[in-house]
Order: structure tokens, then C-alpha cells, then sequence
């Protein structure tokens, strides 16, 4: 993923509703706008919204039904984003277990 890609992603993910608009599609195949505002205390202008920054990211995908656009999950920039932070986290893990060593052989 480009950074420009894991910018987006991170980015879309710092906000508390639209974090919860994630949860809510990870329970259902695909959803309305006006379905998952009934769940949320903001207006359905305020989740298309949220929805367009999530879709924006990739994270969702959009499809016309008749008069209906229904949303669901694309979980392949969270996996993304997810190896990303599993690369960061083994270079800290790294450099916090030479640092233990380092502590262990100067106080033996």
C-alpha cells in the first residue's frame, strides 16, 4: 500500500463515528445510509458523509440498488494497514529487546 494509501486509511479511521460505522458494516453484508444513521446519533447528510471519507480510504465500497446505494466492508486496507503496523511493531520489539540486553549486561 502507498503511503498516500495508509494516509487515507489512518485518517479515516481517527474518527469515533466513522470507527463506529465500521463496526456496523462488519455485521452486515451491506447497508443504507439511512440504516446505519438509524443506529447513530448524527443525521443521515452527517453518515454519507462519513461514508465518502470510508470510501475514499477503500475501506468501503458502494453499489446502486434501484433508488438505494448500499455500502459494505473492504477489509483489504485494513489487512494493509494492519501488516504495516505489524512491521513497526517488530522494529520496536527489536530495538526494546537489544535495549533490555544492553541494561541486563551492564548491571551483571
Amino acid at each position: 500500500m502507498s503511503e498516500a494509501g495508509l494516509d487515507a486509511v489512518f485518517f479515516a479511521l481517527a474518527d469515533p463515528t466513522r470507527r463506529a460505522v465500521v463496526r456496523r458494516l462488519l455485521a452486515r453484508e451491506s447497508v443504507t445510509a439511512t440504516q446505519l444513521a438509524a443506529g447513530l446519533p448524527i443525521t443521515r447528510q452527517a453518515v454519507s458523509k462519513h461514508l465518502a471519507a470510508l470510501v475514499d480510504a477503500g475501506l468501503v465500497a458502494s453499489r446502486r440498488e434501484g433508488r438505494e446505494t448500499r455500502y459494505r466492508l473492504t477489509p483489504e486496507p485494513l489487512d494493509e494497514a494492519s501488516s504495516w503496523l505489524g512491521v513497526i511493531e517488530a522494529e520496536w520489539d527489536e530495538r526494546l529487546g537489544r535495549l533490555k540486553r544492553h541494561v541486563q549486561e551492564g548491571a551483571g
